[in-house]
């Protein structure tokens, strides 16, 4: 293998073959290949885009590159769910224990925050003592045990990814959908999915603020995936505002919790929460059809099935063995709170769904840099969703934050973020279309 040859043909517009493809990611992984050479073939693509026979090609080299896990001997369908990120979006959360709960197998590889968009790795990082790099049996042990286990990648699942998404952050071609897609799923096909449903935000707070961009990378997803022999399907889903009512990282689990005790019904959360539950149980076989699928997943939650696997997980997973009966014993808060009030009356209209993610990084929430230290006490609660009747000085939000001033500025903040309108807004549908 001449890798400038494959770069070559890259660059002018060829299809490569699969074993072109294969060669280049094998040097790829064993650090044959410059990084110039690397970069070279990451602009060439992002120039040249793929075919999605290439598309499946590279996805599947960059899946082989490392570890692959296999749960043959589980008995449960194996499935996941990815998100493209958002603001308030903690599904993964109930998500996984809800499957879990109506007999799937859901070994869930999550990620830290992204820019303004908030990671489920660090909501589960604030509970002391979990764990989100188990060792491979602990990991299937959960999963066994359990049903579901979220966790984070480790180096040896996909490492061909790792490497290239490394040059392509420093070489402006993240952007680029084949290769967005081959990341993406390459992980995903390594910790050995089934079936896998794929959330793809659009508004103004996700990566993708057109449904013309979202819909191109969800087909993407749906057909590279299918072609490479994993049942998947695609929600295209609103992100003009906070997912749910708080946005955070205690503060969201804390949401989790509520939602798991069937506090949060009615609300924008669980129409996408049952949504994603009623695709994994239909594409798995373990429901017939959407009807049956809906109706096992709120019984997992009205029973407490969904509530006790989270609860055997987060234990499983070195947490402690009683965070649903004693969440404030874990749930560290943050020293001070403050509401931010409505500034007249009328109508929740819009809001800037990314500002607000912003205001937690501010807060301490988030990163600016991979190194930081990050507050999970910080961040925003009490949350009222677009479309709600208010009147001057009601409480629209609850900021969490260290100190007196980091918590005037986030009210300002957020404040600032909302539209106030004399009439009653028309909303678009949290799922916007299904691909």
């Amino acid at each position: 293998m001449i890798p400038q040859e494959i770069i070559r043909l890259k660059r002018n517009g060829a299809a490569l073959s699969a074993a072109d493809i294969d060669d280049f990611i094998g040097a790829l992984a064993r650090g044959e290949l410059a990084e110039s050479q690397i970069g070279a073939f990451a602009m060439a693509v992002w120039f040249r885009g793929m075919t999605r026979d290439e598309t499946v090609a590279l996805t599947l080299a960059m899946a082989r590159s490392g570890d692959t896990l296999s749960w043959s001997v589980i008995g449960r369908p194996i499935a996941d769910k990815h998100s493209t990120g958002g603001v308030g979006d903690n599904v993964s959360l109930m998500l996984a224990p809800i499957a879990a709960a109506c007999g799937l197998a859901v070994p869930m590889i999550s990620g830290r925050g992204l820019g303004h968009t908030g990671g489920t790795l660090d909501k589960l990082e604030s509970i002391p003592g979990y764990g989100i790099t188990p060792d491979a049996a602990r990991f299937r042990k959960v999963v066994d045990e359990v049903g579901c286990a979220i966790i984070g990648q480790t180096g040896a699942l996909a490492p061909a990814d790792g490497k290239l998404y490394a040059v392509r952050d420093v070489t402006a071609t993240v952007d680029s959908v084949p290769l967005i897609t081959a990341s993406i799923l390459s992980k995903k096909l390594a910790a050995g999915l089934e079936t896998l449903v794929l959330d793809v935000k659009i508004g103004n707070g996700a990566f993708m603020t057109s449904q013309e961009e979202a819909e191109t990378l969800a087909r993407s997803l749906v057909d590279v995936a299918n072609g490479a022999g994993v049942k998947t399907s695609a929600l295209i889903t609103d992100m003009n505002e906070p997912l749910a009512d708080a946005a955070g990282n205690v503060v969201e689990l804390r949401n989790c919790l509520d939602f798991l005790k069937g506090n949060k019904a009615g609300t924008r959360l669980e129409t996408i929460v049952l949504a994603f539950a009623v695709e994994m149980l239909v594409q798995s076989g373990i429901a017939a059809d959407s009807t049956e699928a809906e109706g096992r997943a709120r019984d997992a939650i009205a029973s407490g099935r969904a509530a006790d696997v989270f609860g055997r997980m987060v234990h499983g997973l070195g947490g402690p063995v009683d965070l649903l009966e004693n969440p404030d014993r874990y749930l560290t808060a943050a020293p001070v709170q403050k509401p931010v009030l409505a500034s007249s009356d009328g109508w929740l209209g819009a809001c800037d769904a990314r500002a607000i993610g912003m205001s937690v990084i501010d807060l301490g929430g988030g990163r600016r840099h991979p190194q930081d230290k990050i507050d999970h006490r910080v961040g925003f609660s009490d949350i009222l969703p677009l479309g709600t009747r208010v009147s001057k000085g009601d409480r629209i939000a609850t900021v969490h934050a260290v100190d007196e001033v980091t918590a005037e500025k986030a009210t300002a903040d957020l404040a600032a973020s909302y539209r106030i309108v004399e009439t009653a807004p028309v909303l678009p549908p949290v799922i916007v279309t299904r691909i």
